[in-house]
């Protein structure tokens, strides 16, 4: 431990501190994630943290948080509700993707990654389907920083947007659930507009991440990749855990409620901690047609769910 210590630097100091100071009331989770990438842009960026992995950690803890303070019946509402609007999204996405790759010229893989990013549930759904297509390290690369760029986009964009368009707290949570990619972004954008989005976002959200199995799977075959791997997020097992526990033993309501706002202040360290990746160098790296593509199909489906939300929901 102590030697562990030793080896920080100024960077990795100052990640541990704004990471104290986010966990509290006092910046919500798009500061926090402009506090990253402006750290980041000044090239204290931390050396001996692992932000990446740190990042997967804390936020599959505080998605698992965020069970305690989900009700089933609600949970169950809501995902019965969505179904048809998670299952036809994520259809029309991807074979809107598939098209797009093609008449763009875009590399096949990367353009498949980048639209079942936007299709699901961002780069888990990348890190999921990436071993089951076997892509190499740089298709995974172009399609992670084009659709963290969009993601992070989202966070911001979203909550104006859903004003705007005077969206209740209902709509509102569909529509994040199935337009914004990452599950950090989806949450803290939900977050930011009330709890009762943040209750239709989270669950909705979740049960789109759960196509990853079948869609990994399907991509195996549609690739005829054999001996092939498949990411499983867990994650998402513990957080109906957390449901059933908070429902079915409501003695400890307190520390349920307790749980819940910790982990909705814990998404705002992920958010930060996600802040480090949004820099020139992956804006770069993302390409023009790349970008392209994951912006055609953000929009698409965007416009799409927000129609049938305001005239179904």
């Amino acid at each position: 431990m102590l030697e562990k210590l030793k080896q920080m630097n100024k960077a990795d100091v100052l990640c541990i501190v704004f990471c104290l100071i986010i966990i509290t009331p006092l910046i919500n989770g798009p500061g926090a994630l402009v506090i990253g990438a402006c750290l980041a842009s000044f090239g204290l960026t931390p050396k001996s943290i692992d932000v990446g992995a740190l990042t997967k950690r804390l936020l599959a803890i505080s998605v698992v948080g965020l069970g305690f303070g989900i009700s089933i019946t609600q949970a169950i509402q809501y995902t019965q509700h969505g179904f048809g609007l998670i299952v036809g999204s994520i259809a029309f996405t991807l074979i809107l993707g598939l098209v797009a790759t093609k008449l763009l010229g875009i590399e096949r893989k990367t353009g498949y990654l980048i639209s079942v990013g936007t299709a699901i549930c961002g780069g888990s759904a990348i890190a999921a389907v990436s071993p089951a297509i076997k892509a190499s390290s740089k298709q995974i690369s172009l399609a992670l920083a084009t659709v963290f760029i969009l993601n992070a986009c989202g966070l911001f964009v979203f909550p104006l947007l859903g004003h705007l368009f005077d969206l209740n707290q209902s709509q509102f949570g569909y529509w994040a659930a199935i337009a914004i990619h990452d599950t950090s972004s989806v949450v803290g954008a939900a977050a930011a507009y009330g709890d009762e989005a943040l209750s239709v976002a989270t669950t909705v959200k979740l049960a789109r991440a759960l196509w990853i199995i079948p869609v990994a799977l399907l991509s195996a075959v549609i690739f005829k990749e054999k001996d092939a791997k498949i990411s499983i997020p867990y994650f998402i097992l513990f957080y109906i855990i957390a449901m059933l526990i908070s429902n079915f033993v409501p003695m400890f309501e307190a520390v349920y409620e307790g749980l819940f706002e910790l982990s909705k202040q814990l998404l705002g360290v992920c958010l930060f901690l996600i802040g480090y990746g949004l820099t020139a160098k992956n804006l770069q790296q993302a390409g023009s047609k790349p970008l392209l593509l994951g912006v055609s199909l953000w929009v698409c489906i965007a416009v799409g769910s927000l129609l049938i939300i305001k005239a179904f929901y």
